[in-house]
Order: structure tokens, then C-alpha cells, then sequence
């Protein structure tokens, strides 16, 4: 194998990559980038559980492949001159990486025993809006599971029926919803991709508004962002039905700014040393919000501007579930709805269904 490409090529590839090389697993292989050179160049991570493959624009000199570690590899290229980079497949899996006057010689591992990243048959396939997909992503992946023992909440709902496409994540405390009616061709299909996947393709998506094409079967999703390919396992079980969670009925609701709500909530959370054991305080009085909370350090009292429409109410939250709710919302103005004062909190656009984020309240102190 012999190639000569230009750096920023082989550093972008090297960097998407290495998002699904193992640094956990004991088999050596795996925490090596497979480069192979063909008709094409291209360079492939793979974990068992999520594989990326990127082809990069390359001269071709010599055809063949090789497995070369990646931090190594990374690390190599990334301090290379910003010119045109060499890299040659010499005897017994030596490799020769050349730039100007810089030369390397590292070991390689052949590549025969590299898992290769399987060919899906599709059942469905749609294209999106990689500025879509990205908002998607980053407005519900903060409510994924963290807890091995229910593994279906690890991963976010993908679904869609015929006019809409809609990412949920369930942790058992919070639900993050985000719907889109932009550009989803007809199909209906429900799929829980892994968290750890849509968080690394998230960083590979762009934030404009090329497309993204994805693939699924009974048990595989396939992404096609520009030259990239990322292949995940799906999450198997039954998810939760979110829409039945969302209470249909509200004692109380709330009108205001998006802003004021979160930079109050900024400040509250500032002497909340345990989230836990010290939750933030609402006391919804006539038309204005308390935000209130009181700890081994101190305590701190905001009050904001509502329209209301329901009775007072005093609640309790955690104050880490309410922020990383506002600062993926958007919209200038938001409406709450309280379902009780010991019942889930519903946050939606004034207008649209295009999110909702409901948080389970704590208990507090009288």
C-alpha cells in the first residue's frame, strides 16, 4: 500500500473515526484504524458496537491495508507539516509516514482479522437536513439513561409516521421530545439507536443544510453523512410509550421568557451543592414566579414576570433537569404546565408541537 494525501484530509478522517475506536476492548485490532487502499482510500474505526468508515481523496500509488494504532496515528499525522503527507506499507507491517523532511517508521498489524463493517439490508431508508438531524440530537440526548440495568432508556426512540419524524429519550426522571415535519418522506418506522452513537454523530453532522441519508433494518442503522459511513447496532426491548406519560390535564399553567427562566435558574443552581438533596423551589403566586432555594451555604430568592392561568402552586425540582431543558429550547417564550403540585412538569412552544419536556419534581421542605 502506497498514498499520498494532503493532511487536513487524513486529520478530518483520523478525527470521525476515531469516534468508534474501542480504548475498553482487549483485542488489540480495535483500537486501530483500518486504512485500506483500492480503487478508493479509506479509513475505518470499529468497536463491535458502533463502526465509522470514512473514504478520503487520495493519489493511489499502491494498492493494500493495514491496521496501525490509532492514538498513535492520530497523534503522528496531527504533528506532521501542513503539507502533502505519504504514508507506505513496507516488509513485516511496517509502515513509512513522510512529510518534507519529517519521516516516520511505526509497526502495523495486518488486517485480516479487522472486523469489517457489515452491508445492511435495508427494510427503510429516508433522507433529512443534517441542521435537523443535529438539532435533534442535541435537544433530547441530554435525557438518555445512564443505567445498564434498563438498557432500552440508553439509547433515544427514532420514529416516524408518514408526515413526521420524532427523537425521544427517557432517563426515568425527564423526557426530552423533538418532532420535525420538514422534509420526512413517507414511511413509518420505530428504532432506539444507542446514545453513545447519536452523540458521535452529532459531532460529525454539519450545521448546514446538506442531507444526511439513514438506513434501517431489523436490527442495524446505517448513516450516510458526506463521505462517511457510521454503522450502529440498534437497542432491542420495548420503549416507553412517551405519549402517554404527558399528562393531558394541568392544574396550573405558565407564560414567559425563555431567557429570564433559565439566567434565574443559573443562579438558584449556584449554591445547590447537591442537586439532590437541596432541589430548586417554584411558588407560583398571581403573576409571578419565585425561584427560590436554600442549602448549607446560603440561599437565593428571583422572582419573574408570568401570565398564569390555573391556580397557585408551590414544586420542587432538581435544578440540573430543568437547565439542560432550557438551554437546547430556542423558541424566545415557552409555556409550563403543572400537572400538581407532587405531579410531572410539561415544558412546550406557545404555538407548535415540536417539543415538550416534561421533569419529575422532588420533594421539598415546608
Amino acid at each position: 500500500m502506497k498514498i499520498i494525501s494532503s493532511k487536513e484530509l487524513l486529520v478530518n478522517a483520523i478525527n470521525i473515526v476515531q469516534k468508534a475506536v474501542s480504548t475498553k476492548n482487549n483485542v488489540t485490532l480495535l483500537d486501530g484504524i483500518l486504512l485500506e487502499a483500492g480503487k478508493i482510500f479509506k479509513m475505518t474505526g470499529n468497536d463491535l458496537e458502533i463502526g465509522i468508515e470514512c473514504i478520503v481523496p487520495a493519489d493511489i500509488r499502491k494498492e493494500g491495508s493495514i491496521v496501525i494504532n490509532s492514538k498513535i496515528f492520530g497523534d503522528i499525522i496531527k504533528k506532521m507539516p501542513d503539507s502533502e503527507i505519504m504514508i507506505e506499507l513496507i516488509d513485516n507491517n511496517d509502515v513509512l509516514i513522510e512529510s518534507e523532511n519529517s519521516h516516520f517508521k511505526i509497526k502495523g498489524n495486518s488486517s485480516d482479522d479487522y472486523p469489517l463493517i457489515p452491508e445492511i439490508e435495508a427494510e427503510r431508508s429516508f433522507k433529512l437536513s443534517q441542521k435537523i438531524a443535529k438539532d435533534m440530537i442535541r435537544q433530547t440526548i441530554f435525557s438518555v439513561g445512564d443505567d445498564e440495568n434498563r438498557e432500552i432508556l440508553t439509547g433515544s426512540l427514532i420514529e416516524s409516521d408518514e408526515d413526521k419524524l420524532v427523537f425521544v429519550a427517557i432517563d426515568g426522571h425527564r423526557m426530552a421530545m423533538r418532532k420535525t415535519y420538514n422534509g420526512v418522506q413517507n414511511t413509518n418506522f420505530r428504532v432506539v439507536v444507542p446514545g453513545k452513537t447519536l452523540n458521535e454523530i452529532s459531532k460529525i453532522l454539519d450545521a448546514e443544510d446538506s442531507e444526511i441519508e439513514i438506513f434501517t433494518s431489523k436490527n442495524q442503522i446505517l448513516f450516510k453523512i458526506d463521505n462517511c459511513k457510521v454503522m450502529s447496532r440498534l437497542l432491542e426491548g420495548e420503549y416507553l410509550n412517551y405519549k402517554s406519560i404527558i399528562p393531558d390535564e394541568n392544574e396550573t399553567k405558565i407564560r414567559l421568557k425563555t431567557k429570564e427562566l433559565l439566567s434565574s435558574m443559573e443562579r438558584a443552581a449556584l449554591i445547590s451543592i447537591n442537586e439532590k438533596k437541596y432541589p430548586v423551589r417554584f411558588d407560583i403566586e398571581d403573576d409571578i414566579l419565585v425561584i427560590s432555594s436554600s442549602t448549607e451555604i446560603g440561599n437565593v430568592r428571583d422572582e419573574i414576570s408570568i401570565d398564569v392561568e390555573g391556580k397557585n402552586m408551590t414544586i420542587g425540582f432538581n435544578p440540573k433537569y430543568f437547565l439542560e431543558a432550557l438551554r437546547v429550547i430556542d423558541d424566545e417564550v415557552v409555556d409550563i404546565y403543572f400537572n400538581s403540585d407532587i405531579g410531572p412538569c410539561t415544558i412546550k412552544p406557545i404555538e407548535t408541537d415540536e417539543f415538550a419536556y416534561m421533569i419529575l419534581p422532588v420533594r421539598i421542605k415546608s
